[in-house]
């Protein structure tokens, strides 16, 4: 019997980027898979919704519209309950600004079909897209294109961060092993439909950032495994529509961080992100300040950001 995979892409304003992806996903072998490919526009205030309706792909299109931007997590999460709904055996959550290898789907289907079933979610090898590596110049013409973004993920508990493994690696084949890992990225994670029934979808009070960390975390606490597949490949543009370092970066990932820590990290930690969040409030850049202060006052989802 073939397996039913559902692939959630969400468009904000940015159709290039989520028409490139829905064409690449249009290459994936398909061996025993029905394929649904379900875009999620996030109250896109551009024509992005009618340039995506006037495509044609070989797969099952399905475009739901939000009334309104409910960011990373509340914007997937939609596409998750719908194919939940429709029947979904494995949900893949799939960044916009993403271009796949064919063989995704099968490099990574074997995580479940081939181990037990406690397998809750599996990321691929991740590459950034020729030219969009942070460091450019520091590689080889021969080496763009085979930049490693995600390997697997690592929270450091003493500090409460979460990094890529491999980032800014040249890929000569040190992360070809399968294993588990601390978070599978929400740029590309394939979730066992069974998982998300038991344990639930994204936070939605994260907004954006850490709702990927929160939720294998809780698969983890779950008995879920969660797993680094790198027989999969996708290939990413990298922070289209935030943009590294921007004020919205320092409003979610400031807020979020302690949120995430203070339901999660050890005691000592805990302490030390008090610590942190008063040395912010005076010494941090603005919107580092109002996302302490939204943490404190419990004010989550947007929260203050315009």
């Amino acid at each position: 019997m073939n397996k039913k995979v559902f692939v959630v892409v969400l468009n904000w304003n940015r159709a290039d980027d989520t028409l490139d992806c829905l064409y690449s996903l249009s290459t994936l072998i398909l061996d025993n898979i029905d394929l649904t490919v379900v875009v999620v526009d996030n109250a896109s205030v551009d024509n992005s919704v009618e340039r995506i309706k006037k495509a044609s792909f070989p797969f099952k299109l399905v475009i739901l519209e939000n009334s309104e931007n409910l960011g990373f997590a509340g914007g997937n999460n939609v596409g998750i309950e719908y194919s939940l709904k429709e029947g979904a055996d494995y949900v893949m959550v799939l960044n916009n600004d993403t271009i796949v290898d064919k063989k995704l789907l099968v490099g990574l289907l074997p995580s479940f079909f081939d181990r037990n079933k406690k397998v809750g979610v599996v990321s691929p090898k991740i590459y950034f897209l020729k030219g969009f590596e942070f460091h450019r110049d520091r590689y080889s013409e021969e080496e763009l294109g085979k930049v490693i973004w995600y390997a697997g993920g690592k929270i450091d508990w003493g500090n409460v961060f979460g990094s890529n493994r491999g980032v800014d690696e040249v890929d000569n084949g040190q992360f070809d092993k399968e294993s588990e890992t601390d978070f599978a990225t929400g740029c590309c994670s394939l979730f066992s439909a069974l998982a998300l029934r038991e344990v639930g979808f994204y936070n939605e009070r994260y907004f954006m950032y850490f709702e990927d960390t929160d939720l294998s975390v809780r698969l983890n606490k779950a008995g879920y495994k969660v797993l680094f597949n790198p027989s999969g490949l996708v290939f990413h543009k990298v922070a289209q529509s935030s943009g590294i370092g921007s004020d919205l970066n320092d409003y979610f990932i400031t807020r979020n961080r302690f949120l995430f820590g203070m339901k999660y990290a050890p005691l000592r930690s805990k302490f030390a992100l008090i610590r942190e969040s008063f040395r912010l409030l005076v010494n941090g850049r603005k919107w580092q300040k109002i996302g302490v202060v939204d943490f404190y006052r419990g004010n989550f989802g947007k929260g203050s950001w315009i």
